[in-house]
């Protein structure tokens, strides 16, 4: 019998393992999920803002288009600018609200890794391909290959 037990605390103790690496997982991608839609709708502010600084100078009754539902409106600049100015508010609003839900899930994740003394170990393999990643990010000019004659 003392083989039984030993067999069943070992297959008990694989599923919570498992557990524990699933949750770990799903508040990693939560957490890259959040990073993603942060950097999304900064984009998003940024083309608010040029908009914004492109036609504040110009005549309030000047004409304007204006993308609406993927359909192409007229309107003048005085209509325009309130609505891209507010639309600018709403997303400084939601990046703060998800950047403070940003704060609050890498804590979550600090705090469960803390719990179950989870650490990330990267090899020399892995340190190689982040010296590759940068040396293929890095820009410069792309020659074509020299022809000989």
């Amino acid at each position: 019998m003392g083989d039984s037990s030993d067999e069943t605390s070992t297959s008990s103790q694989f599923p919570n393992e498992q557990a524990v690496v699933g949750r770990w997982s799903f508040l990693r991608s939560e957490l890259n999920q959040l990073y993603s839609k942060i950097t999304e709708l900064e984009m998003e502010l940024s083309e608010h803002s040029l908009v914004i600084s492109a036609i504040r100078p110009l005549d309030p009754a000047r004409k304007c288009f204006r993308m609406i539902g993927g359909v192409l409106v007229e309107r003048t600049v005085g209509e325009v600018l309130p609505a891209v100015q507010r639309n600018k508010d709403g997303l400084q609003e939601v990046v703060a609200r998800l950047t403070e839900a940003l704060q609050k899930k890498r804590k979550e994740l600090a705090e469960f890794e803390a719990k179950y003394k989870i650490k990330i170990k990267r090899g020399d393999a892995d340190v190689g391909r982040e010296e590759e990643r940068k040396e293929g990010t890095a820009q410069g000019v792309l020659v074509s290959p020299a022809v000989t004659s």
